[in-house]
């Protein structure tokens, strides 16, 4: 593809080509969390595919920022759940530094969350339910394991695919030792929704020391 044609592509790119929600930031809860469980069901009903896809951002060793796409696996007075293998990159990442950032984004209905916070793991028992609470598929996949470690050919992944789904159709209850279940308690929460006229509204909670949440706008 040559590059004039990436430029008028990405030229031609609207956004938010739909009727917008309204967002009254005066009517927003004290705690970000009803307010996320609103957005969250709101952005499902809207059509948004993956609603439950989101960012994490977490730092390595040397503090350089490192971000993929996880799905939510929940979200209470715990935190923001999610779950990986504890030896994957993002794992140990989070082992050696535990602050991190999750960001959704629901185009459906202009509307994203960013939250910060401690990332703290879960027990071994709450890890076991979470995987065996999903699809044979994703007990298949953490059976791989390996996440994050040099692959030295398509076929060995195939091989070792094929393996783990005959033992996860096999044995249902099979458990995987890595697989840890991760909570984000977020000590700042902001709730963007756009706005056609770019006058996008900004609305952030932090949390003092004692647990408690303060609210205001931003500039958007």
């Amino acid at each position: 593809m040559t590059d004039s044609a990436f430029e008028a592509t990405l030229r031609s790119l609207r956004v938010w080509d739909t009727d917008l929600p309204d967002f009254d930031p005066d009517d927003a809860p004290d705690d970000p969390l009803p307010l996320f469980r609103d957005w969250f069901v709101d952005a499902a009903r809207a059509g948004q595919p993956e609603p439950h896809a989101m960012q994490l951002a977490t730092v390595d060793a040397a503090g350089h920022p490192d971000v993929r796409t996880v799905m939510l696996h929940g979200a209470d007075a715990r935190g923001w759940r999610f779950a990986t293998h504890s030896t994957s990159t993002k794992g140990r990442q989070l082992a050696a530094c535990p602050d991190a950032a999750l960001h959704f984004y629901w185009p459906a209905r202009a509307r994203q969350v960013r939250l910060r916070g401690r990332v703290t793991a879960g027990s071994p028992a709450e890890a076991y339910d979470d995987l065996h609470a999903r699809s044979t598929g994703a007990l298949a996949a953490a059976l791989v394991g390996r996440q994050s470690e040099p692959l030295p050919s398509l076929q060995v992944l195939r091989e070792a695919s094929d393996a783990s789904w005959a033992l996860a159709e096999t044995d249902p209850a099979a458990g995987v030792a890595t697989w840890t279940v991760y909570h984000l308690a977020a000590r700042e929460a902001e709730f963007f929704q756009g706005d056609a006229r770019r006058r996008h509204v900004r609305l952030r909670y932090l949390r003092d020391g004692d647990g408690a949440w303060t609210r205001g706008l931003l500039w958007p």
